[in-house]
């Protein structure tokens, strides 16, 4: 499950030659993005604050979202607005200092937030090419000092005590990276039409679809649930990876609840459902079969290989000092902390579109995370009062949790019961057994 950018530098911002503030996006009609995004995604309550984060290319779809949050009741709607260009410039030129210099203030702001209730809203548009330029440890820096900053802001979102999603807008530089032969314009429409259909927003009933959409996927969840799985075995090409399970390992779907009892969805769009490895029982080796669009770089051809859970080995055919600063962010980095299971006959991948953006390309395939784990995603979640006892029931704990695809056509997995029964998962890349 891709978690908000609110790291600095992670890619943001106007691209469009036509200038920023979205006016390349400005004839597009983002409603019902808007409504789904209020009313599906972080399902905003009245009387309840709105804080969204986004691009300053998205201004007309925050726009659409406020004008829709109250309408339901929102009691105030907050944005922050983050440019790429200038995030790149102080990538560039800030001495080291001042790439470490992250505003308290910002974080704290957040976490208080959260505190209070408030739901938060991410829109994400990147240019995955932006910082390839920039030297992967400069980009490090910067994003260690964010995520250390915005810790408690973003313990609120992985415990999932607040409502958040992400969505997306189609700007330029993305665009042109998706459908290179086009355009800019044509580009733009393009990816807007494809965002359109992966996030499920056409017809005439976007909202209702959404329910119905979740509901699946808890089935699939439930079924998964009722089998009590000890462990996963994974078989593809360049893939052979045991991944064991806690004991009180739950898979979740689409759909979670915050600690205010209220219905949300994080990602608009979503086709996972996804539980926590042990993070001390994953052996073997695993290939990625998709780009990793982090930081503003792309890395590619990702192997990793694992030893009682940890990576041993690691290489790239592209971007490997990028994946390197990525594992080495921490110790939890050199573990797991999420397994995620996608059909490759989700509509995401049946599109054929390559996003480079995890949002996206998560949604058409297996996907395993580097980093922390979301403890949510534990049947006792509510004993889970400190990192060590999280780390006690299996969990991961790490400043990052970065999404990798390893779904594939070839991708077999299967699982071994609590009682030492083998039963079909996954066979060519698609469920075993229909619901």
């Amino acid at each position: 499950m891709a978690l908000p950018p609110v790291e600095a530098g992670t890619a943001h911002g106007c691209q469009s030659e036509k200038g920023c503030e979205g006016l390349s996006l400005s004839k597009l009609d983002f409603r019902a993005m808007a409504q789904v995004a209020v009313s599906v995604g972080v399902n905003v309550q009245p009387g309840q604050r709105l804080m969204i984060m986004a691009p300053i290319d998205a201004a007309p779809l925050v726009r659409q979202v406020a004008e829709a949050a109250y309408a339901v009741g929102a009691k105030s709607v907050r944005s922050w607005f983050a440019d790429d260009i200038l995030d790149k410039v102080t990538l560039q030129r800030a001495p080291e200092a001042g790439l470490k210099d992250f505003p308290h203030w910002l974080a704290e702001g957040f976490a208080q937030e959260a505190a209070e209730g408030a739901a938060f809203l991410s829109v994400v548009g990147s240019d995955p090419d932006l910082l390839a330029d920039v030297p992967p440890e400069r980009t490090a820096m910067a994003m260690n000092a964010a995520q250390e900053a915005m810790a408690a802001f973003r313990e609120h979102i992985m415990a999932s005590r607040v409502a958040w999603s992400i969505v997306s807008v189609p700007t330029a530089a993305w665009a042109k990276k998706v459908f290179p032969g086009l355009s800019e314009d044509r580009a733009i429409d393009q990816l807007w039409q494809a965002i359109c259909k992966a996030s499920r927003i056409e017809g005439a009933d976007p909202v209702g679809n959404w329910k119905m959409h979740v509901a699946h996927l808890q089935q699939r969840a439930d079924w998964l649930n009722s089998l009590e799985i000890d462990r996963l075995h994974y078989r593809a090409k360049g893939t052979d990876l045991t991944i064991g399970l806690p004991p009180t390992h739950l898979w979740a779907a689409g759909g979670q609840a915050n600690a205010a009892g209220t219905q949300y969805v994080a990602n608009i769009p979503t086709e996972e459902v996804f539980t926590l490895p042990d993070r001390l029982r994953v052996d073997g080796t695993v290939r990625s079969t998709k780009p990793l669009s982090h930081a503003g770089q792309v890395i590619e051809g990702i192997r990793l290989e694992f030893k009682d859970g940890r990576i041993t080995s690691y290489a790239a055919d592209r971007a490997l000092d990028n994946l390197k600063e990525l594992i080495e962010t921490d110790d939890g980095s050199h573990y797991l902390g999420e397994v995620s299971l996608v059909p490759v006959d989700s509509p995401i991948s049946q599109s054929g579109t390559l996003f480079y953006n995890t949002l996206f390309d998560e949604n058409a395939s297996c996907h395993l995370a580097i980093g922390r784990a979301y403890p949510f995603t534990l049947r006792d979640a509510q004993d889970v009062t400190s990192d060590e006892v999280f780390m006690g029931k299996g969990g991961n704990v790490s400043l990052t949790h970065v999404d990798f695809m390893v779904g594939a056509q070839d991708l077999d997995i299967d699982a071994t019961t609590r009682g030492g029964k083998s039963i079909p998962i996954f066979r060519a890349g698609g469920w075993a057994q229909p619901l």
